[in-house]
């Protein structure tokens, strides 16, 4: 039952039959028997029938959230058992806006020294695919902000408040005051993330309640890239505190304050609402307290 409950999960995530199997390493008539037996032991439809994926029945919907639930708990008692026999080892999967992952191995780095058996794999996601990884159970905790969009049922801890500074050149003539406002901001040429990145929905929702509107000179889901423009000194950005102080700026760079308002949001890490939680999870969870403390969250 568990491996056909994940089955109809790969299913309604990747919507595609040959998809959906190749993601679980059997062969399409194999996926689709085993959805046909579920429905067969459950006595209802789950999937629209046609030459292709038409989408869930109404009762689909409701199995899907039941065996995420299942799958969830059934990884959580595999995993508890496994770290009773040989201890906490894995690996970890963790999602993360892209403003957070410089302060990523704060995280990381003292988890693993407790726990030397684990692994980590580390991606850079917008908010919204955060919730939707977590949600499919392809990640085991998220990085994102807490406070300014809706996260659904999640577990979360709250880890600093984000802020933000005008970076742009030493001579640039708002570069010697000790703050700027978000209307001084919005007359710089600016390059930004793209408006996909939540850190970018925050920065246009300020902006907007400033009264004015902002056309970047360039965008990019990359903070590489963000980065190289700003090092040019040709170019100005808006970036949180923690990741400035984290990458450093040499002269001839500049971080001013953004006031008024003077903006702060929530970020911290999530985890399913499912409990109990996997032992790598939860052990996630406690360093991300011991962390919140350290920023003072």
């Amino acid at each position: 039952m568990i491996d056909k409950l994940e089955f109809f999960i790969a299913l309604a995530r990747e919507e595609h039959f040959g998809r959906a199997a190749e993601v679980c390493g059997v062969t399409q008539p194999t996926l689709s028997a085993a959805i046909k037996q579920l429905e067969d032991q459950l006595g209802v439809m789950l999937v629209k029938r046609g030459s292709r994926f038409q989408g869930l029945t109404l009762e689909g919907e409701q199995v899907l959230g039941w065996a995420r639930r299942i799958v969830g708990d059934a990884h959580a008692m595999r995993e508890e058992m496994r770290a009773a026999r040989h201890g906490l080892s894995g690996r970890i999967r963790i999602a993360a806006i892209p403003t957070a992952l410089a302060m990523m191995p704060r995280l990381t780095t003292p988890f693993r020294q407790k726990h030397p058996g684990v692994t980590f794999s580390i991606l850079s996601r917008t908010s919204i695919e955060i919730l939707s990884l977590l949600g499919n159970f392809e990640i085991d905790a998220g990085i994102t902000y807490l406070d300014n969009e809706p996260l659904g049922r999640v577990t979360s801890v709250p880890l600093y408040q984000e802020r933000y500074q005008l970076i742009t050149s030493s001579d640039n003539e708002l570069a010697g005051r000790d703050t700027v406002t978000w209307e001084d901001v919005s007359r710089q040429p600016l390059c930004l993330l793209t408006p996909d990145m939540q850190n970018r929905r925050i920065i246009d929702q300020h902006l907007a309640q400033a009264g004015v509107q902002l056309r970047p000179t360039l965008e990019s889901n990359s903070m590489i890239v963000l980065f190289s423009h700003i090092r040019t000194g040709k170019w100005s950005s808006i970036m949180p505190v923690t990741l400035i102080e984290a990458f450093g700026f040499a002269e001839p760079i500049r971080a001013v304050p953004i006031i008024e308002p003077d903006a702060s949001h929530a970020v911290g890490l999530v985890a399913g609402p499912h409990m109990p939680h996997t032992p790598l999870v939860s052990a996630l969870l406690d360093e991300a307290m011991t962390l919140a403390r350290d920023f003072g969250a």
